[in-house]
């Protein structure tokens, strides 16, 4: 049974897409027989990160990470993280048989929203960082044309998925707003432009829901807006169903996981023509992606509840963790056995 360790700044607590993404693909590697690692800030002591307080930054040192590496002993590495864990675990696997990574957060669009720092500078690290691995997984074919095109080298698909059990559309309304009701599920920071949304001038409801450094700052400043923080599981679930039309208006997200379960859940898509909206929706009639979001948010409410949930079954947490294996195997210079 091969071993993979899989090292990540982002972890429980935490409640993000690159967390909920390990958290599927560790489940999904274990039913291939797999055996998985994982190596979080679970383990050290943290300092909260400037800014982002509820994200907390591992206090390792590179002796404790190689111990830790040497003791797990794993066959392949994954590092899903530019963190200090990423940072640490990168200089000890280049010494050994090397390691994979993967590219879930535009971080040099998230350093530069909030530091006057050349988005071109924080790209330049990022490049060494993944191009000295064995190989960097990306989640969209678009997004893999615009990072060679930055680039960066040995570019694998690593898709995502959706489950279609828990995100579906039969749940009753948990609340009673008027129709129809424009969601956006999300964390509330600069990077995800969630402002764009809730300056819009749309009929019925506006609902929110999603934790982050901005949350009280929007609730004070937009009173019509029904914000409900972070929710999981059923409760998140029920709340996507009732939503009539899913509006994006990020611009930097990788891939965006929300949208799967909005889909799932029979919910049209509005969003901007960028990375992540345009690959999922594709050629389907699950949604509309235009620079004019106001636009594509009204016209979604045209579109079918059916087509939406139809899309989003075509995402499994199942075919992702083969295709990750598959990516792995191929950037080791392995045949998968």
């Amino acid at each position: 049974m091969p071993k993979l360790l899989i090292v990540t700044d982002a972890w429980r607590p935490q409640i993000n897409g690159v967390v909920r993404s390990i958290e599927h693909l560790v489940r999904d590697l274990e039913a291939l027989n797999v055996e998985v690692d994982i190596l979080s800030p679970a383990e050290f002591r943290t300092v909260p990160m400037p800014g982002y307080p509820e994200i907390r930054l591992a206090l390792a040192t590179p002796w404790r990470v190689s111990r830790r590496i040497a003791q797990s002993a794993p066959d392949f590495i994954q590092i899903a993280t530019e963190g200090p864990l990423g940072m640490l675990a990168r200089l000890v696997a280049r010494k050994q048989d090397g390691y994979t990574t993967s590219y879930h957060t535009r971080f040099p669009e998230y350093v530069s929203a909030r530091l006057p720092v050349p988005e071109a500078w924080m790209y330049a690290v990022m490049r060494r960082f993944h191009n000295s691995g064995r190989g960097c997984f990306v989640a969209t074919e678009s997004l893999r044309r615009e990072l060679a095109g930055k680039g960066f080298e040995n570019l694998h698909i690593w898709s995502r998925g959706v489950d279609t059990t828990l995100f579906n559309p039969d749940y009753p309304p948990p609340l009673d707003l008027p129709r129809p009701v424009f969601l956006h599920v999300g964390r509330m920071a600069v990077e995800k432009n969630v402002e764009a949304f809730l300056e819009m001038d749309l009929p019925g409801s506006k609902l929110v829901v999603g934790d982050g450094p901005q949350l009280d700052d929007f609730r004070a400043r937009y009173s019509d807006v029904t914000f409900t923080g972070a929710k999981s599981g059923r409760e998140l679930a029920a709340l996507y169903a009732m939503g009539d039309v899913f509006v994006f208006p990020s611009r930097t997200d990788t891939f965006g996981l929300v949208l799967l379960e909005a889909l799932a859940s029979g919910v049209p898509i509005a969003a901007y023509p960028v990375t992540g909206p345009k690959d999922i929706i594709g050629e389907s009639a699950a949604g509309i992606v235009d620079e004019d979001l106001r636009k594509a948010a009204l016209a979604c409410l045209d579109l079918s509840r059916d087509d939406a949930r139809d899309r989003a079954m075509a995402f499994s947490w199942q075919a992702c963790a083969r295709q990750f294996m598959d990516a792995v195997y191929k950037s080791y210079g392995i045949d998968r056995p």
